[in-house]
């Protein structure tokens, strides 16, 4: 399933005398600087959300796949995403939201799993299906590294955290969920 939405184009021509990959590149570094607004120290690039930056007709479209179904992130992604191009003298833009290949915690780069960590959320961990079959994962505490933790809920912040608690230091944590 694909959703599209288009904004007018609201600023000049974008083309600069530029080629079409020169374009594309640009259009996709001013798309992976854009922040999650649940995770402000993570870009959509970090999360893995951004898929691809297409050129064509005067238009720049982007890709994005959201971490879950109905993430209510997605239609703020989508709007500075737009600002953001347009900003940078791309005029019409469109968002392309792809559910399929379905977002996974292994398109968080490891960049944004230290980005999460020291923001005091714990990252994803490599346990994934192996974690059903054979019982709880364990996960480190973000603030001291103690694997001592238990899970408090199965959601924390948001739907795709848990909330977990360190038995070392006592602290409470989000930890990202692996999908």
């Amino acid at each position: 399933m694909v959703t599209t939405t288009t904004r007018p184009n609201l600023a000049p021509a974008f083309t600069r005398g530029e080629t079409q990959e020169a374009l594309r590149e640009r259009a996709w570094a001013v798309a992976a600087r854009v922040t999650d607004p649940e995770i402000p120290v993570l870009t959509i690039l970090d999360l893995g959300v951004l898929r691809d930056v297409k050129i064509g007709d005067g238009t720049v479209e982007v890709f994005i796949t959201p971490t879950y179904s109905g993430c209510p992130a997605m239609q703020v992604i989508a709007l500075n995403i737009e600002s953001s191009l347009e900003e940078a003298g791309f005029g019409l833009a469109r968002i392309t939201s792809v559910l399929s290949p379905a977002w996974t915690t292994d398109w968080i780069s490891a960049d944004g799993k230290a980005k999460l960590k020291r923001y005091g959320i714990a990252p994803p961990t490599d346990a994934g299906p192996r974690v059903a079959r054979f019982g709880e994962e364990a996960v480190a505490c973000p603030h001291c590294g103690a694997t001592d933790t238990t899970r408090i809920s199965e959601f924390g912040s948001t739907a795709c955290k848990a909330l977990w608690r360190c038995n070392a230091c006592k602290e409470p944590f989000d930890y990202f969920k692996c999908i």
